[in-house]
């Protein structure tokens, strides 16, 4: 027989009050159900009973039983903990004993969470993931184009050039050299994203195929991963399923992290993403493991803290900090930035605990120890296989020197109970920290420079759009937050204030952390929005209860825990919270769902509030994916370029494709594999487009140009190399001449193509000062293009002109064949 007292056996009376209201809310006769069910146990006392003796249809007594409320008892019956459905009907949470030891209370969670999951919880969690998925996919089309995988935007194909760098100069995926003796351009700003793509292409058999792969769906797949952390991570910090599969939709609606991480678009946010939202969720556990540890026994504090420290799991999850912290670090050139929010929450957690009465030391053991790992393990990238830069390695170092010192500060502020206030510990912190830099500037000037010159180029670019402010003027301030991150911002820093005034006055470490890694990102987005969707993750989470609750407030779901603790809790900032009843973070996977309403009103107001919630999401998500595509017109312009570049025999830097610095990647990409940098675009195609004289730039491109691109611009061009080109197609028109070193090879309202060449010259006599037309009629992506060129006679007899087509031209009465070859080397064609 099963023993109403263990967990295991689901008749722990948190879980069962848990599940009696889940109950409650799927049946509309759910509370008289169990009032009934309550009368017949109390009927027997403690004998058991069987299905006739209680006045419920089968169906009704089927869900009682598969939800664990009624339990089978020999071949009998009983209610399997009459606490747990009294406390689901009078809306109470039940404290969990207070003798059981933190180790206790921890595996009786983990053992009531595994009894309480359900097909629902992990129907409802796919079918988050599916929208998240589907979100991703928008621009499937664009990408997979026939036998070619087109990423969106221009950053990709750096990517992929590395990744194809990495698989040509292997052995397969045991040489570790290629990794561990990275080029200086691949080891300095992003090593970890290009040794993952180059590890994961290689497992996947190498070669273009692989790595068009890795290049279509590892963003797909990180992200769905993420989708997973960021549902653990919301559970873990509201003890509440339905916040985690709100928080994975409405991170599926974000549309600024739908830009970075659809489909194609490889990039180091793939890694960075997944490795800041595991980093989050390992400091998140470790948080509300030691809270809910103090609060089952908040009588024996000190034990429970060497309890929690002796623990293996606390341990495990201080790892996973080290190596999330590092690998979100040396995923991406602005690694210091992963550092910043985790020390400020060192910073502040020390003085929260020191205000509780908590050692400092035994509750953040752990979390030192993942800074240290990350520390040792950035130390070793660097000197050892030489990846990033080293004031990645110091700072890293530094984090953990300042956490140690802080964690000593406040240790001596707790145990000798200094008279000042809490608030001087910060202060001598803030003072600390000064001192640090300003010893990192004297001692380290060399890094300290570098790190000037990293922040100026991370944090004040100019010329990109992600480059603007999330709070951009252009759409009002009030409505950019929305364009980028959906209504959802707006919901999530209402649920912001609240969490940072709870962690200021209770202790609340896992609300201490979400608030200062969505202040931190959200201060990052306000100076460049391509920090938005780093701070979608957080958000996503805060944003999630906060939909929840919307949800409790039109009575279409049960108010979520965290409100109803919160509710409950003391108002003091000094005594601990003991209202929850899943201690160690627990799962909460018996939370109840949403109400399915029944009724056309209630089923209204969910209509009204997802529309109003996600219905902007849904408007932007599309429209902002879709401006990272690539036309078809583009495409069709770069298969022009590669087949005449077969036809010509020519190599880079022959091959190089001239066009805007923010196309300039996708060209070279697939025309030479050269898509390494776009520098030169960037400095130099804005003055050739406005530019008058294009045949000038020929001398200047000192053949590091090969082809040019140019796209439809809006506003006047007349007479510029924009018009000359794009709209008149080198053959002259607005009092211009006909160019000579254009070959026009794609022609298109959108786009233009044009190899560069030196031109073929015809040379002839006539007589001196006649005036000579020469004209040819090539055919250009299907229609002939007349290009007609007029010369005068030389006083000794003689004329020349260049020409950029080859074929046969007609010249005054005569004619001649100018070859590709002539075109191709400069030759001079003599007329016959």
């Amino acid at each position: 027989m099963a023993d109403a007292d263990d967990p295991a056996s689901g008749s722990h009376p948190p879980a069962i009050a848990d599940a009696a209201a889940s109950f409650c809310e799927d049946h509309d006769d759910g509370e008289q159900a169990l009032e009934t069910l309550l009368e017949t146990d109390a009927d027997h006392g403690t004998e058991a009973w069987t299905f006739a003796d209680l006045p419920l249809d089968s169906g009704t007594f089927g869900e009682l039983v598969s939800r664990n409320i009624v339990v089978k008892d020999g071949g009998e019956y009983r209610v399997s903990s009459r606490e747990g459905v009294q406390a689901a009907l009078a809306g109470d949470d039940i404290v969990s004993p207070e003798g059981e030891s933190g180790s206790e209370s921890s595996s009786a969670s983990v053992r009531s969470a595994v009894a309480a999951v359900d097909v629902r919880t992990a129907g409802a969690l796919v079918g988050a993931l599916a929208v998240l998925l589907v979100m991703r996919l928008l621009n499937y089309g664009a990408v997979f184009r026939g036998d070619r995988v087109v990423s969106p935007g221009n950053d990709p194909y750096y990517y992929r050039y590395w990744m194809s760098e990495f698989l040509a100069s292997s052995d397969g995926l045991t040489d570790w050299s290629v990794i561990t003796s990275m080029p200086a351009g691949a080891a300095e700003r992003r090593p970890f994203t290009h040794a993952a793509n180059w590890l994961l292409a290689e497992a996947l058999g190498g070669g273009q195929g692989a790595a068009d792969t890795v290049a279509a769906w590892l963003p797909i797949v990180a992200t769905l991963a993420l989708g997973c952390v960021v549902y653990w991570l919301a559970v873990v910090v509201t003890d509440d399923v339905r916040v985690g599969i709100a928080s994975v939709i409405l991170l599926a609606l974000t549309p600024v992290h739908a830009v970075y991480s659809g489909v194609g678009f490889l990039e180091h946010r793939s890694y960075q993403y997944l490795w800041l939202g595991v980093t989050v969720l390992a400091l998140a556990w470790l948080a509300v493991d030691l809270q809910r540890r103090l609060e089952a026994t908040p009588d024996r504090t000190h034990g429970v803290l060497r309890e929690y420290c002796r623990a293996p799991w606390p341990w495990i999850a201080a790892v996973v900090v080290g190596i999330g912290l590092t690998f979100s670090a040396y995923a991406w050139g602005g690694s210091v930035l992963m550092y910043i929010p985790v020390a400020i929450y060192v910073g502040l957690k020390v003085p929260v605990d020191v205000r509780t009465g908590v050692s400092p030391a035994l509750a953040n053991g752990p979390l030192l120890a993942g800074l240290g790992v990350s520390s040792a393990l950035s130390v070793f990238l660097h000197f050892r296989w030489g990846w990033h830069e080293s004031f990645t390695a110091v700072v890293s170092i530094l984090v953990v020197a300042g956490g140690v010192g802080v964690v000593v500060l406040g240790e001596a502020w707790h145990r000798f109970e200094f008279s000042v206030p809490v608030s001087g510990l910060v202060g001598i912190e803030a003072v600390l920290t000064a001192v640090g830099i300003g010893a990192v500037h004297t001692l380290r000037p060399t890094d300290w420079a570098r790190l000037r010159t990293r922040a100026d180029d991370l944090l004040f670019r100019t010329g990109a759009t992600e480059t603007g402010s999330v709070f951009s003027t252009d759409n009002s301030v009030i409505l950019e937050p929305m364009a980028q991150l959906g209504v959802n911002f707006y919901l999530a820093v209402i649920v912001l204030g609240w969490a940072g005034w709870v962690a200021s006055r209770r202790y609340e470490p896992g609300w201490l952390l979400l608030s200062v890694y969505t202040v931190f990102w959200l201060a990052m987005a306000t100076l460049q929005v391509r920090f938005a969707a780093q701070l979608a993750i957080p958000l996503a989470v805060l944003g999630g209860l906060g939909l929840v609750a919307l949800l409790a407030w039109v009575d279409l779901a049960r108010v979520p825990r965290p409100f109803r603790t919160a509710s409950a809790a003391a108002d003091s900032n000094v005594s601990l919270r003991a209202q929850d009843t899943v201690p160690d973070g627990g799962t909460g996977e018996g939370e109840p769902g949403l109400i399915v309403p029944r009724d056309a009103r209630k089923l209204a107001t969910l209509g009204g509030v997802a529309l109003l919630v996600c219905g902007m999401s849904l408007i932007f998500v599309p429209s902002l994916s879709a401006q990272t595509t690539h036309s078809d017109a583009q495409l069709a312009a770069t298969t022009a370029i590669e087949e005449h570049a077969l036809e010509t025999d020519r190599t880079y830097p022959e091959t190089f494709v001239f066009s805007r610095w923010d196309d300039t990647r996708l060209y070279n990409y697939f025309v030479s594999g050269e898509s390494r940098s776009y520098s030169y675009a960037q400095n130099n195609f804005a003055a050739f487009q406005t530019g008058t004289d294009p045949d000038g730039w020929y001398d200047q491109f000192e053949d590091r140009v090969g082809y040019v691109v140019l796209t439809a611009q809006r506003g006047d061009a007349d007479g510029m190399a924009q018009s000359q080109l794009h709209e008149a197609h080198g053959t002259g028109g607005n009092q211009t001449a006909p160019l000579s070193h254009y070959q026009a090879i794609y022609l298109d309202d959108d786009v233009t193509a044009f190899a560069v060449v030196p031109g073929a010259t015809i040379t002839g006599t006539g007589e001196a000062g006649e005036t000579i037309t020469v004209e040819t009629e090539p055919d250009v992506s299907g229609e002939p293009l007349p290009y007609e060129r007029s010369v005068t006679v030389d006083d000794d007899g003689t004329f020349s002109v260049t020409v950029p087509y080859p074929g046969d031209y007609d010249v005054g009465t005569a004619s001649v064949d100018v070859p590709q070859s002539a075109v191709e080397s400069g030759e001079s064609v003599p007329l016959p």
